[in-house]
């Protein structure tokens, strides 16, 4: 299995200021974690913005976040008070952080397969390579998207 975007992504996230904005990104305004990374790697690339595949890759992450992810991190963070004071729960509490990992590992999984196999006959947005403008939500694409491009340069 490529995991060609995963590494990407985990070694973005890494980095305190990049993860802060993407956590931003996703409490304020809705965005999704995975989909900020993968336009992060899809500009790193070089790949000209392609709509269609744009609103391919939101089906994809919206369906499995809806599914799968969301659940989970909804209840991991219901659960934060009280495991702080209850050693159990903060066990279960850590494995469903773990358990959320594994299942935005799967998104960008799945959101890698969706780019390998689309088809490179689609024509392009003209010369435009703004593949977070395409992903952000509307609110919050202006600023994030220059603090994430900032953050998700190649350090020498």
């Amino acid at each position: 299995m490529q995991q060609e975007l995963w590494d990407f992504a985990a070694a973005l996230y890494a980095r305190p200021a990049l993860a802060q904005h993407c956590l931003t990104a996703q409490d304020e305004y809705g965005a999704d974690v995975c989909l900020l990374l993968t336009a992060l790697w899809l500009e790193q690339r070089g790949q000209p913005l392609d709509r269609a595949l744009a609103a391919r890759l939101q089906q994809v992450a919206g369906d499995w976040q809806q599914a799968v992810c969301t659940p989970l991190r909804t209840l991991r963070r219901a659960w934060k008070a009280a495991a702080a004071t209850d050693a159990a729960l903060a066990g279960l509490r850590q494995q469903l952080a773990s358990l959320e990992l594994d299942a935005e590992r799967c998104l960008l999984a799945r959101l890698q397969q969706c780019i390998d196999a689309w088809p490179r006959t689609s024509t392009p947005d003209a010369l435009t390579g703004d593949w977070l403008g395409a992903l952000l939500p509307a609110p919050a694409a202006a600023g994030l998207a220059a603090a994430l491009r900032e953050q998700a340069r190649p350090q020498a």
